[in-house]
């Protein structure tokens, strides 16, 4: 089943290309150059997320997800908002990664929790020795496991691999990725052929503009179903492509914000030109609130900066200023550990700052600015 790139028409797709290009590079520009750059790209972040599940059809409240991220859940998680919080998690990672790394290989197979499969089956089978230590073990317990191997083996280790290394001795077998569980997943459902076929996508439309060739690939992925347990992979991975060819090159693209303006009748048509067209829309009505939210957030920092006038050098009201940007919603425990006061104290430099009170109750209370 492989996803057909050609019979497009380009002439009725240029202008929706070039109105979605102009509105990324408008926000980009803006991003790049902000004051509240990093404030808006991690609430942007927790938006997207949200926006995710919605796309899906599930709903999940970004206040949830908020408390959630920190920890301090008032209610037990659900299903929907571990999922939604999985998106999060993997934004934060694609972000913080350079910007090819989300569509190789190793980043694919990170992103799809299959990063420890891949890494055991590519290590060596060596009989009576412990597991391979990660980065995060202490030496302590590196001590403590080889006190019982035997010398013998670990020369016989050394001199294989180094026989492996000057080309003269055998590879070493791989050990075989587990099998996934078949109450779990399809086992006619081949996600790697199915991936395969959209990294084709990827190398068809190489001719092709970065907008329209980013519509495609969504297009692509949402066609061949790639991943069965985690479809909303594939909106981040072209955010990904996104900010590696250019044009959303400071910030990754909020695809799941545009797509919940579009109807889902339009982003669920027969017609690929439909879809196409729907796809192209959302990228720039993505873009497009995302500069409303900039400059509403630019201005509510403005009035917020007014409040901090006469105020000692010591004051931790800037560091709360900087707080309520970057999150949508903020609770008397979250400022007290992001800022290291008391749950008093917190409580007393919410009222000086004169936030917005979301829940109007005394046990919890949650301040916003938007």
């Amino acid at each position: 089943m492989r996803y057909e790139t050609g019979k497009l028409d380009l002439s009725a797709l240029l202008v929706p290309c070039c109105r979605a290009g102009e509105a990324l590079a408008r926000l980009d520009e803006r991003v790049l150059r902000s004051t509240i750059r990093t404030g808006f790209l991690e609430r942007q972040d927790f938006h997207d997320a949200a926006a995710s599940l919605w796309v899906d059809g599930e709903l999940v409240h970004v206040e949830d997800l908020v408390l959630h991220d920190a920890r301090m859940d008032v209610r037990t998680p659900t299903h929907e908002l571990t999922i939604a919080h999985s998106v999060l998690r993997a934004r934060r990672q694609i972000f913080d990664q350079p910007p090819p790394w989300a569509l190789s290989a190793p980043g694919l197979a990170r992103l799809r929790g299959r990063g420890q499969e891949t890494a055991a089956a590519q290590l060596p089978a060596a009989p009576g020795h412990a597991a391979p230590l990660g980065a995060g073990d202490q030496p302590d317990e590196a001590a403590d496991a080889g006190e019982g191997m035997d010398f013998s083996e670990i020369d016989a280790l050394i001199a294989r691999s180094s026989a492996i290394l000057e080309g003269v001795g055998p590879a070493p077998e791989r050990k075989a990725a587990p099998e996934r569980d078949p109450l779990v997943y399809d086992a006619d459902w081949d996600e790697e052929e199915r991936l395969s076929e959209w990294r084709l996508v990827l190398q068809d439309t190489a001719g092709l503009p970065a907008i329209l060739r980013a519509a495609l690939l969504l297009d692509a992925w949402n066609s061949l179903q790639v991943l069965q347990h985690i479809p909303w992979l594939g909106r981040q991975l072209v955010a990904a492509f996104l900010r590696q060819e250019g044009p959303a090159a400071s910030h990754l693209v909020a695809v799941n914000a545009g797509l919940r303006a579009v109807p889902r009748e339009r982003r669920h048509a027969r017609d690929r030109h439909s879809r196409l067209m729907a796809i192209l829309e959302a990228f720039e009505l993505g873009a497009m609130q995302g500069l409303k939210t900039h400059d509403r957030l630019v201005l509510a920092r403005l009035q917020l900066e007014r409040r901090l006038v006469k105020k000692r050098a010591n004051s931790r009201l800037p560091q709360l200023v900087d707080l309520v940007i970057a999150r949508p919603v903020v609770s008397a425990g979250i400022i007290a550990r992001e800022l290291g006061v008391t749950i008093q104290g917190a409580l007393g430099l919410a009222s000086e700052l004169q936030l917005r009170e979301i829940t109007g109750r005394e046990r919890f209370r949650a301040w916003s600015i938007l």
